[in-house]
């Protein structure tokens, strides 16, 4: 039996605000159930964290759950930990202590490094030196079949991270962090590493831990920096994620590599005196370093020797499966409502939803015919891709946010259901609570995947699945592995179609969101989550429509094709 997967929060700097921390927790477990831990890089006390930090001394307050901080990084908080081996600080609140690794009763492994990169030896309090990174790296590293470990914990960030990657913004990644923390990084090779201090977020893309086609493959690794509690940028200061310890997990599952990983960022001195040999293997093998052929049909998997089976010749672009009936999605199709549609693109369209729950609910569907994203053509995924960010680009220009979302079980058409929600009615977090809330209620296992992460890397063609997007980038994934309420996320469970579909169609996708997104949480409009009270006339469809129309015009790409 697979082992039962830790639910872990990490938080950035708290900065002593221990009650709007706490108060966080307390939400999220309220409505996404109980968190094993809560890990906290970053300045955990502030310069004015006297008078809160108290209560929690005496008892008169407890942390919600079992928390565990790196020290300090300034001479000012060094009085908050009497014991540089660490210590428990307040019940339910532990000091990891200087450096170290701790390992818990479940087998999760968590190194941590404690405060700022020093020159001089030995380092204050509040610092570690070369000498101390080199010591915790011989200590782990002499291990006996030693991979790596679960999770890294430093407060500064590990100079060159965005190599390779993608942009971390305002943060230059050549001058920002520390030399030392990139290495020790790149020794200990944690799955998940936290750090914090930049008052910013990032989640970089995931990057391997091997030369491809020269080691044995191994995990790959994430690095997530985050903001400071209750900033009032609304930057992401809490990152929720579920881990099986490596030492219990298959191994060939431990080391999938996702179709986005790039390669290792402290490696750059390595890789400049391979150049002549990685540039034939970039020219030669096109993306060769993936075993997934990034420049082909998404998903296509790769064999381990980087070659491709079967012809070498350059295959012609995959033509979309026909319908085996009539459709009511497929352009070319007499059963559209043609005034519903608001774009044509090359591969894409936009159309008004039926019903929506809002005048400017919208949805991208392909002009071909296509069940889902994963049986998409690479060219189809770039439109999708351009529509997203064309109506991201719209709506915030109109002070909103979008969600998108796509249940692949019992459609014959992909629909991708996008539907605005003003920026002041609730944040994506709230969204994404909602709907996790809602999964749990319903006994479905909704599961975040990471920000930068494809769907086609976690669903297979052919597979039932539903899929929710944010526009920040977070998405949640449920497989479909038997039968599926068609009412998820409703209160009624009848089949809620919001464009017209044949009775053998079966419910359109949108009947697994409305509720959620009309509920008093979100839209608060519990009344239009029956689309049968959302109809409008012919005409007034048609208004709508040429409205949205002109309104998207300075964002519609396909006008400047």
């Amino acid at each position: 039996m697979a082992a039962a997967p830790l639910r872990v929060l990490a938080c950035g700097d708290v900065e002593g605000r221990l009650e709007a921390l706490f108060g966080r927790v307390r939400a999220i477990q309220s409505k996404s159930g109980p968190f094993d831990m809560l890990l906290c890089v970053g300045n955990f006390f502030g310069s004015t964290s006297e008078a809160e930090w108290a209560e929690y001394c005496t008892g008169a307050k407890k942390a919600p759950i079992p928390t565990y901080v790196l020290g300090a990084n300034d001479q000012e908080t060094v009085s908050y930990f009497p014991d540089v081996s660490g210590c428990e600080l307040a019940e339910n609140i532990t000091y990891l202590g200087r450096r170290g690794l701790y390992s818990g009763t479940s087998g999760l492994q968590i190194a941590y490094l404690s405060g700022t990169e020093s020159q001089h030896e030995p380092a204050p309090a509040y610092s570690f030196s070369a000498k101390d990174v080199a010591e915790l790296k011989t200590s782990l590293l002499s291990t006996p079949n030693f991979k790596g470990v679960d999770i890294l914990l430093t407060s500064p960030w590990p100079r060159d991270v965005g190599t390779f990657a993608n942009s971390a913004g305002e943060i230059d990644t050549k001058k920002c962090g520390s030399k030392l923390v990139s290495d020790l990084a790149a020794s200990l090779k944690p799955r998940y590493h936290f750090a914090a201090l930049e008052k910013a977020y990032y989640e970089r893309l995931p990057y391997r831990n091997h030369t491809v086609l020269q080691e044995t493959p191994q995990h790959v690794s994430r690095f997530i920096a985050l903001a400071e509690v209750g900033n009032t940028s609304k930057k992401k200061y809490l990152y929720a994620f579920s881990i099986v310890p490596m030492s219990l997990m298959d191994p060939a599952e431990l080391v999938k590599q996702p179709q986005d990983t790039t390669e290792n960022p402290y490696r750059k001195s390595q890789k400049e005196a391979q150049k002549s040999k990685a540039f034939l293997c970039a020219e030669e093998e096109s993306a060769c370093q993936f075993f997934f052929d990034l420049n082909k049909h998404q998903g296509k998997k790769r064999h381990s020797d980087g070659k491709e089976g079967g012809n070498s010749q350059p295959k012609q672009a995959k033509k979309p499966p026909q319908p085996s009936g009539p459709c009511w999605f497929c352009l070319a199709s007499p059963e559209v409502e043609k005034h519903l549609v608001v774009s044509i693109g090359t591969h894409c369209y936009l159309a008004l939803a039926k019903g929506g729950l809002l005048p400017d609910h919208v949805l991208i569907l392909p002009i071909g015919h296509y069940q889902s994203v994963v049986d998409l053509s690479s060219e189809v995924v770039e439109e999708v891709t351009k529509y997203k960010s064309a109506l991201k680009e719209f709506f915030r220009s109109k002070g909103k946010r979008y969600v998108l979302f796509e249940r692949n079980y019992k459609s014959q058409h992909l629909q991708l259901q996008v539907i605005p929600v003003p920026l002041d009615r609730c944040t994506a977090e709230d969204i994404k609570e909602s709907f996790i809330a809602q999964a749990q209620e319903q006994k479905i296992e909704l599961l975040e995947i990471p920000e930068h992460s494809d769907i086609t890397q976690v669903a297979r063609s052919g597979k039932p699945y539903f899929y929710v997007e944010l526009d920040t980038g977070e998405k949640l994934f449920h497989r479909i592995r038997g039968p599926f309420p068609l009412h998820f996320g409703r209160s009624v469970p009848a089949p809620l179609p919001l464009l017209p579909v044949p009775v053998s169609g079966g419910a359109d996708a949108g009947c697994a969101c409305r509720a959620v997104l009309a509920s008093d949480a979100v839209l608060a409009i519990p009344h239009r989550a029956d689309w049968r009270r959302c109809e409008a006339e012919r005409a007034e469809e048609a208004a709508q429509a040429r409205a949205f129309r002109r309104d998207f015009q300075p964002f519609d790409f396909a006008l400047r094709a």
